[in-house]
């Protein structure tokens, strides 16, 4: 019964960072106007650069479904989701550090990546935790 509470809190906690990714992957594609302004972009050129964020993170999260779908059986693309979503907020938070002041409106959408991006790192490398110390306790084959 352990094991497979362990599999739905990994499962669901990808998920939900996958669901997150997903809903601003396609609003970055399919309305990147509304999205421009706050990387301080405007016309085509902003239009491009917001749509190419949208195809970055669709790419980014080709590996999320077979860890939904089996996190015991994936652990190893799991530990790849977890080191994604580490590298993006590192990459965000030196991208915060490298801004000159004056760029309010950029910084505030990098803080909410990081926010995000945190947040899901915690929660996806807890669920982790939970289902490798299970799935390594010699009685935890209990599927």
């Amino acid at each position: 019964m352990r094991g497979q509470i362990t599999g739905w809190v990994a499962r669901i906690a990808v998920a939900a960072v996958f669901a997150i990714n997903v809903q601003c992957a396609l609003a970055f594609l399919l309305t990147p106007e509304r999205y421009a302004t706050g990387f301080e972009l405007d016309g085509v050129p902003g239009i491009a650069a917001v749509r190419g964020l949208g195809i970055a993170f669709m790419m980014w999260n080709a590996t999320y479904p077979l860890v939904i779908w089996r996190p015991d059986r994936y652990r190893a693309l799991f530990a790849v989701v977890l080191a994604q979503q580490a590298i993006g907020l590192v990459g965000e938070a030196w991208l915060l550090g490298t801004l000159p002041a004056g760029h309010d409106t950029l910084a505030r959408s990098i803080t909410r990546f990081i926010a995000f991006d945190g947040s899901g790192l915690l929660v996806m490398a807890a669920a982790y935790v939970l289902l490798v110390g299970r799935v390594s306790d010699p009685g935890g084959h209990d599927e």
